[in-house]
């Protein structure tokens, strides 16, 4: 077995199918981790997945030929993967006029991923994503952020909108501890899957969550910060802008037990 596949549709890519797209930019994905050949949250990620290709392409694909094509990639490796699930229509971008077809699959697996340790210290940037609730491809900007807070002495980026309100950071959602609850920000963003794992697991915690606005002005007062992915329920953060914030462990904690709570999911 190798330990790391790509797939169109099921089946091994040739290089002609990959040929034209590393020239293109209209497609949606999203990412996991697979330990066990299972994965948690495997809902969302099919949700994800079926609200954004009705959104770009128009229709979406039923979840079982989905997961029969996660399956099929999962068979060529190791049981601990990283696995992006990447969806595009044949017609591609920069056409208007030809009806998509039925969105194609294209699966890639490869070393499995813990995210950094942190403790990190996030620049703000004004930035608001096109079609935040869309984990789509193309988005250079995450990228040039990322690189320019890093040029500037901090670790990554976090986003403050048109509103001055902070969102989410460049492949992270953020969350903060209030002392008593966790704190969501209410912004436009993308809603994570392991964002939307962790709540639903506070909440059978009963542990208390509110959503609000939290600006660059309010981060003095928060009581901790993390940031989340893909590759883990939560992530410290220390620094938001030139403002300090204060170490969390419990919080911190709290995140991991709550994405531990969850259950694996066979594909």
């Amino acid at each position: 077995m190798t330990t790391l596949a790509v797939q169109r549709n099921g089946r091994a890519a040739t290089s002609d199918e990959l040929a034209p797209l590393a020239f293109a930019g209209f497609a949606h994905f999203t990412a996991m981790q697979v330990r066990g050949g299972k994965v948690r949250g495997l809902d969302l990620h099919l949700g994800r997945l079926r609200s954004a290709s009705m959104e770009l392409f128009g229709r979406a694909l039923p979840d079982e030929r989905v997961r029969s094509y996660l399956r099929a990639a999962l068979e060529e490796g190791p049981a601990d993967v990283s696995l992006t699930a990447t969806m595009y229509s044949s017609p591609g971008e920069f056409t208007a006029g030809e009806k998509p077809g039925e969105p194609e699959v294209l699966v890639r697996t490869g070393t499995p991923a813990s995210g950094p340790q942190g403790p990190l210290r996030l620049a703000t940037v004004q930035y608001d994503r096109y079609l935040p609730a869309l984990k789509h491809v193309g988005e250079v900007a995450k990228t040039h952020l990322m690189r320019r807070a890093v040029q500037d002495g901090f670790d990554d980026a976090a986003f403050v909108d048109r509103r001055g309100r902070l969102s989410e950071a460049t492949i992270w959602n953020l969350a903060f501890w209030g002392g008593d609850a966790v704190v969501w920000p209410e912004a436009e963003m993308l809603p994570g899957t392991t964002m939307g794992i962790v709540r639903r697991q506070l909440d059978r915690l009963g542990v208390p969550q509110r959503v609000r606005q939290v600006t660059p002005a309010d981060v003095p007062g928060l009581a901790g910060a993390v940031v989340m992915n893909s590759w883990t329920p939560g992530v410290a953060v220390h620094q938001i802008g030139a403002t300090p914030v204060p170490a969390a462990p419990h919080f911190l904690d709290l995140l991991h037990q709550a994405y531990k709570a969850e259950p694996f999911t066979d594909f």
